[in-house]
């Protein structure tokens, strides 16, 4: 199997293990593949005080992800449901990411860090799916997600591109849904893994490739594969059986936004044979930020903050944990999503826009 990351994306030294995830098969396959790390035995993959909520990481922030795994078991085996990007988030078989996106929610989570953790027990995801995926039967009517399945998002909170070139986890289960009736997988990523090519996915698997206006992506996707990279491999990813959207996300609103937006997508035209453009769809969705991320962010990229933290057109809402959030205000977010749309509309006319908020 070839597993590979390029730019020395991930070094990993340090393995943070939990005793039995080195029992299961899925655990053996990763630490024969870093033979030189040092293990470090934990009680959870949640317990970690010197990867999660410890302030001083900051300034180490991209330095942990480079170097830094977890290995663990998967505790908790729900399907939820969802309705915007899938009909249920899968049960994650990983977690955390290598990459460095300013404006990523799970920072907010896991403190400070949140290098990769991969889940060994795939046996029991998988089976978990399966039984959920049968008792769903067949889907009653066409929606927005999907107009024939049932869509499982399989990454909420890894890119399960960068998760395929530590484990076959992602693999196991490309191959899993190609094989389930009714229902099929979807995930979102920011890094081109052309390994995934060779995986015959046939049309059960939906590859949301996430896209931004290239300056604001040099700004705030950090570790990332660059736009025109995403871009150029979406033609291959659909002629390898993959469905592929795009996913326009975050939306940040800045001065010239919308022209650079324009750019995107006529490159984006430009780009794409008849094939991609005839199952071309876009989820869009604006930027929500976070007052605990703002404040890391100003420890290790203040720059980004510049933009995403923008008092004079964001409003604050406290989240569910105590923290606040803050997103667009209403009435100009209205406009915006409107503008946005219509030049889609203008730029890509094949394209189905799924949802937009």
């Amino acid at each position: 199997m070839s597993m590979t990351t390029r730019d020395n994306l991930l070094d990993i030294r340090r393995i943070y293990l939990e005793p039995a995830a080195a029992e299961l098969p899925r655990g053996q396959e990763i630490l024969a593949r870093y033979p030189d790390a040092e293990l470090v035995e934990i009680a959870g993959h949640h317990r970690i005080p010197e990867l999660y909520g410890d302030e001083a990481n900051v300034a180490r922030w991209v330095r942990i992800k480079t170097e830094a795994l977890v290995l663990g078991v998967k505790k908790s085996l729900t399907a939820r449901p969802n309705g915007r990007s899938a009909d249920f988030i899968a049960p994650s078989t990983a977690n955390g990411c290598a990459m460095a996106c300013a404006y990523c929610y799970v920072p907010r989570r896991k403190g400070y860090s949140n290098p990769i953790t991969v889940f060994a027990n795939i046996g029991k995801i998988i089976a978990y799916l399966q039984r959920h995926a049968a008792r769903q039967g067949v889907k009653p009517e066409p929606d927005q997600v999907d107009p024939h399945d049932w869509v499982y998002d399989i990454g909420e909170n890894s890119d399960c591109s960068v998760d395929a070139t530590i484990s076959r986890n992602v693999r196991d289960l490309v191959e899993t849904f190609r094989d389930l009736p009714g229902a099929k997988a979807s995930f979102a990523t920011k890094y081109v893994n052309r390994d995934l090519l060779d995986w015959d996915p046939r049309s059960s698997t939906r590859i949301r490739f996430s896209l931004m206006p290239a300056a604001d992506a040099k700004l705030l996707d950090i570790r990332t594969s660059p736009i025109t990279e995403r871009i150029a491999a979406i033609n291959d990813f659909v002629a390898a059986g993959y469905e592929v959207h795009v996913n326009l996300s975050p939306v940040v609103v800045r001065d010239g936004w919308l022209e650079s937006w324009a750019e995107l997508l006529q490159h984006l035209d430009d780009a794409l044979n008849a094939e991609a453009r005839r199952q071309l769809a876009a989820e869009i969705v604006f930027l929500t930020h976070n007052e605990r991320l703002h404040e890391v962010n100003l420890g290790w990229h203040p720059k980004a903050e510049e933009v995403l933290w923008r008092p004079d057109v964001q409003q604050a809402k406290r989240s569910q944990t105590g923290g606040y959030n803050v997103r667009y205000r209403t009435g100009l977010k209205g406009r915006y999503v409107t503008a946005l749309t219509d030049l889609i509309n203008t730029k890509l006319p094949y394209c189905r826009i799924r949802y937009a908020f």
